[in-house]
């Protein structure tokens, strides 16, 4: 008889979770094998709370640490302490985090205390930049250290572990399971009114914007929002700019000190994760700084614009799917205008391939997890980087 053995799994933020889900599911069907716990931390409440919701997921543990104006210290400080009781008390034999954040460093910190074997999924992702992005990029790196199984969602991200002298043999080339999760959501039916998501003229585009990011703080995000205002009004005839706004005052007040109000702009709440892919899917072009939906919006064949000076996604650059532009305010006008203008510009970026997966990124995973564990002789079938993504959600 197989002991089963017992995986943790912790996240704290929408992210985290869209991306874990597909794998605990998945991991659920190997009950034979696997006993799934789910340890949330709460880094971001509301947002978490719905994806969970959406997947149908019910965490075992919830240590509820968000606050008011929580600092990265204290986050990290709440998640370890938090975490290092769970693993205390459970026993876990496996540990798994996923992707760059506060709840992810001080996870995989907690196992190497406990002596608990740690996986990470999406590892390898790098800038080269302490700061860029921040403290994303730390994080990644130090988790990388910690970690006893990489589970990487591209060749390049396989590369950057090598490079750090990381074992070949813990690394599993898997792809990434933010597609999973995407092909799952735009599966459901959604309707953006109840959103109050309303283009007024259906024969305009839609640009999706979407900011947040701690180095965007300041003028950055002030150059971005000038543009975007410049775009809208330039352009009212054929598009209309959509910018759901993140709840951090450092974002939300700079955005609405410039854009409320602003003629062809609509501002919008924050949108759960459901009317959000499908707002992607209406969309025709996205303005962004996250990582994930440099991921996403590909798949749905939109082309991206990326506004930070730095990427740790790279594939999507250079399979022409995604372009970072800056936060300057006369290169994010010209790029947009471009798109705009010039159909075959567009096109080449929306028929473009995916580098970031074809579905099936949490099945790879579950294979990694089989062989780690000596449940399985052979490692899984590696994942090809250069032939994934080639079907788009229509």
């Amino acid at each position: 008889m197989i002991h089963k053995k017992r995986l943790l799994f912790v996240f704290g933020t929408r992210p985290e979770a869209v991306k874990m889900a597909p794998v605990i599911l998945k991991v659920k069907k190997y009950s034979d094998m696997f006993e799934p716990l789910i340890a949330v931390t709460g880094q971001h409440r509301e947002m978490l709370d719905q994806v969970l919701k959406v997947f149908n997921l019910r965490p075992d543990f919830d240590l509820m640490i968000m606050e008011q104006d929580q600092t990265l210290s204290s986050v990290i400080e709440k998640a370890l302490r938090g975490i290092e009781e769970i693993i205390i008390g459970e026993h876990p034999d496996m540990v798994i985090v996923q992707g760059d954040t506060s709840t992810t460093l001080a996870s995989s910190m907690a196992a190497f205390y406990q002596h608990v074997p740690l996986a990470h999924i999406e590892a390898g992702l790098r800038t080269g930049k302490k700061y860029y992005p921040f403290p994303e990029e730390m994080n990644r790196k130090l988790t990388s250290t910690l970690a006893d199984i990489h589970l990487a969602p591209t060749s390049i991200a396989v590369k950057n572990l090598i490079a750090e002298s990381v074992p070949r043999s813990s690394i599993y080339l898997t792809g990434n399971t933010v597609i999973d999760a995407l092909y799952m959501a735009a599966e459901k039916d959604c309707d953006l009114k109840r959103s109050k998501i309303e283009v007024k003229d259906r024969h305009k585009k839609i640009i999706l914007v979407t900011v947040h990011r701690r180095e965007s703080y300041g003028a950055p995000l002030k150059n971005i929002c000038e543009a975007i205002k410049s775009i809208a009004v330039k352009h009212k005839d054929i598009a209309t700019v959509l910018l759901p706004v993140h709840k951090n005052p450092m974002v939300a007040d700079t955005v609405r000190s410039i854009l409320d109000g602003a003629e062809n702009v609509q501002l919008v709440e924050p949108l759960d994760y459901l009317p959000f892919v499908h707002l992607m899917k209406s969309a025709s072009l996205v303005l962004t700084d996250s990582g994930g939906i440099q991921e996403e919006a590909p798949s749905l064949g939109k082309p991206v614009l990326v506004l930070r000076e730095e990427t740790e996604r790279p594939e999507a650059v250079m399979a022409n799917t995604v372009k970072v532009v800056g936060t300057s305010t006369e290169n994010i006008v010209s790029e947009v205008e471009k798109l705009l203008s010039n159909k075959e510009e567009y096109e080449k970026m929306a028929k473009a391939t995916n580098p970031y997966g074809d579905g099936k990124a949490s099945e790879r995973i579950i294979g990694a997890l089989l062989h780690y564990f000596g449940l399985i002789d052979v490692r899984p079938e590696e994942f090809d980087a250069s032939k994934a993504g080639a079907a788009k959600i229509k």
